[in-house]
């Protein structure tokens, strides 16, 4: 058995690791801001089906996922955070036959994120008071469709 033969597993193994990192919900993303195509979503980012990144201390992911069963929707439909930076991941099931988009409103916060292809995610970070705040989905007329939700920060 040559050093190789060890080596290459051991690696292998090393990059799944490192590429798990930063999945959980209190991971931090990176946000986009933009308008424009898609009715209203000019992504200034590109959209990727997954991305490590470094968590940024006192930061909250909150992950949510696009539905088209039965109408355009999110999972869940309410949500709930801290008072800080808050970053929303919108994950776009490859079984959805759309784009959609994150973006988060009120308070005088107004941000979009990427579109995500089916399969990918789309993700929007901002500082939040305490307060209401809406998500949406800003491609086409989806928002108008009944994609959005609330946001309660405390």
């Amino acid at each position: 058995m040559n050093r190789f033969s060890v080596l290459v597993p051991a690696l292998v193994a090393a990059a799944a690791l490192m590429a798990g990192c930063g999945s959980s919900s209190d991971s931090s993303g990176s946000g986009s801001g933009g308008g424009g195509a898609y009715g209203g979503a000019s992504p200034t980012a590109s959209t990727t089906k997954s991305a490590a990144a470094a968590p940024a201390t006192g930061a909250r992911t909150l992950a949510l996922t696009a539905g088209e069963q039965g109408g355009l929707s999110f999972a869940p439909k309410a949500l709930q955070a801290k008072a800080g930076t808050v970053t929303l991941k919108l994950a776009n099931p490859g079984s959805n036959g759309m784009p959609h988009a994150i973006a988060i409103e009120g308070q005088g916060v107004a941000q979009v994120g990427a579109i995500a292809q089916p399969g990918g995610s789309s993700t929007v970070t901002a500082k939040l008071a305490p307060g209401t705040y809406t998500f949406y989905c800003p491609v086409g007329s989806h928002r108008a469709n009944g994609m959005e939700g609330k946001l309660a920060v405390s």
